[in-house]
This record gives structure tokens, sequence and C-alpha cells, in this order.
């Protein structure tokens, strides 16, 4: 991983110094090796803290989205997940293709801190990729972790290494495998009796604290003033006031990314109480594949998803709550 860091570094400069981009969205480094940060860089700031390391799982596709209205050339990081994203956001022209600059690294997953230290491992200073663990330096001892136990839960159901845009490739393309246990937990969910299904999300969606992560780390989530945001709307409290409030919020989020979401896993990633909302967009891109055939958002630029392309085969509401027993 230094070595793909060093090669990347040594790329951004050189972009920098050649005037091929105005600045280069990418990550930092915080206080402990796990404690990355997306950040701006330009040639005048230089490139110190710039990092990339096993800890960089940032999805950095939305942070290109308020530059659009930028004249200036950025180059931007991106991994194969990532690059699902970056096609969704060119397709809604939420992003200035011109004015991207992007750089596909291969990736074999990344690690979640939170995990590591479930294992009883922290204060790590270091981390070494070796076959399938990973060997772990610490200011109190040292370990040897499988490395599958402690990735991102987005990379446990990994949609496949493959780059599908980049304008070049720094370091190889990993050939990690598609993961087929990817709606193991809708599956899960579905086979719950109504009443079961119920009782679950209002415990998770009861932990919200309404911080917004979620909707503000989303790449589909992209309007310029959102509907919780609208003083008018009655819904801009931070603290939710009924059990109603905490459900409606993550419901019309789930609805109004259907058919976009390209399953990055950054609402749960970076959700402060560990609510599974993953599972809320899981459960819409299973249920599209299967009344609609296969489609995968942000598989390419410029493809129109299957909510807003009607064909005179669409299936019909009345056919969905008929198979449902409703």
């Amino acid at each position: 991983m230094q070595g793909l860091e060093l090669k990347l570094k040594e790329r951004v400069q050189e972009l920098l110094d050649n005037g091929t981009v105005d600045a280069v969205i990418a990550w930092t480094k915080g206080d402990f090796v796990y404690d990355t940060t997306p950040a701006i860089f330009t040639k005048e700031s230089g490139l110190d803290g710039f990092v990339y390391n096993s800890f960089c799982g940032a999805n950095l596709s939305k942070y290109l989205v308020s530059q659009i209205v930028s004249d200036k050339k950025f180059a931007v990081i991106l991994k194969p997940c990532d690059t699902y994203s970056m096609n969704q956001l060119i397709t809604e022209h939420r992003v200035n293709r011109e004015n991207i600059y992007i750089i596909g690294v291969g990736c074999s997953g990344h690690l979640d801190i939170e995990k590591i230290k479930n294992q009883g491992v922290s204060g790590v200073t270091s981390v070494i990729d070796k076959d399938n663990n990973i060997l772990i330096n610490s200011i109190y001892k040292d370990a040897i972790i499988e490395k599958a136990s402690v990735l991102l839960s987005k990379c446990q159901s990994c949609k496949g290494s493959e780059l599908k845009i980049a304008d070049e490739v720094i370091g190889e393309e990993l050939q990690t495998p598609k993961c087929d246990s990817r709606f193991d937990g809708v599956k899960q969910l579905e086979a719950m009796t109504a009443a079961q299904r119920f009782a679950f999300w209002k415990a998770e969606l009861s932990k919200c604290i309404r911080c917004n992560a979620c909707r503000n780390i989303c790449p589909a989530c992209t309007c310029r003033t959102c509907v919780f945001d609208n003083a008018r709307s009655n819904v801009t409290a931070k603290a939710n006031a009924t059990e109603f409030e905490e459900k409606m919020f993550h419901i019309i989020r789930a609805f109004h990314v259907a058919g976009r979401c390209t399953d990055c896993g950054e609402c749960s990633r970076v959700c402060p109480q560990g609510i599974p909302l993953h599972l809320l967009n899981r459960k819409f891109i299973k249920d599209i594949n299967e009344f609609y055939g296969d489609y995968q958002a942000g598989e390419v630029a410029e493809q129109r998803n299957p909510l807003v392309n009607f064909t005179e085969g669409d299936i019909e509401a009345t056919v969905i709550s008929d198979k449902e027993g409703k």
C-alpha cells in the first residue's frame, strides 16, 4: 500500500505542476493511521498530509458535486466501487465530466477500525496486507487478523473490482470476485413477518439522531435544497418529535434514491449509530432486479434506470400486490 501511495502522490504532484488539473480530491492523514479524511489539495497548498492506505474507504465522488459551479479542473482518486457513483452523477448531470480527471486505483477491500478494535486490538500504528491476513502494529501489541473479518461492511458485499470509468489507472486492477451474498440481509428481512420487520426497523431507526451524515455523503442525494432543510415542510427539526418522524426521513430518502442508488454503502459506513441503512436501499435494488430484470445503477454513464424508462411489459402495482399476497 505504501508503494501505491507514493505512486499516487507523485502522479498527483505531476498533474498539478503541469497544469492538467487545478486541484485534487484525495485523503489527508489525521492523528492516527486509521483517521483519514477526504481533502482538497492544490499546487499552492502542496501535498502535505496526502495519504492513501487501508483506511481510505470513503467514496470521493460526492465531493465533486459542489465543484460543478467552478471552472477549475479537479483530479479525483476513485476505487472500483466509487466509479459506479461517478457514472451515475454524470448521468444525472450533477458533475461536469470535462472538468474531472479520474485516477482509478485497484482495491482488495478497506478496513473498519471498529471491527479491529472489537477483536481486542487498539492503538494501531500501521497495517500491512499479507495474503489473506493483515499484520497490525500497535503501541500495545502486534497482531495478525484475518482481513475478511475486519473489512468495511460495504467491502464484504463487493460488486467486483472492475473500474467502470477512469482516465488513467495507478497500480494493479485487482481481481476481487463479486460477492454472492450481497442480498442475504434483505432475504433475512423478507423471511420475517410484517410485524417482525416493523419491530426491526422501529428498533433500528429509533437510534437515529438526525445528524444527516447519510444524506450528506450519499452520491444520489444531490438536491440543491433538501426537503428536510425546507422550513415550510415542517420536517426540519433535527430531533425527532415522534416515532413517525424518525421513520419518515429514512423512508422518504430510500424512495428518493430508488433506481439510482449504486449500493456504495456510504450511508451505513458514516452512520454514528450503526443503523444498517443500506438494507433499505438494497431491498429496492433487489425488487427492481426481480420486477424489471437485473440492473446496476452506475454500470455505465447515461443509462436510464428502469423506474424512469417505461415499457409495455412493466409490472403493474396490482401484480406486485397479488405477488405479496396483499
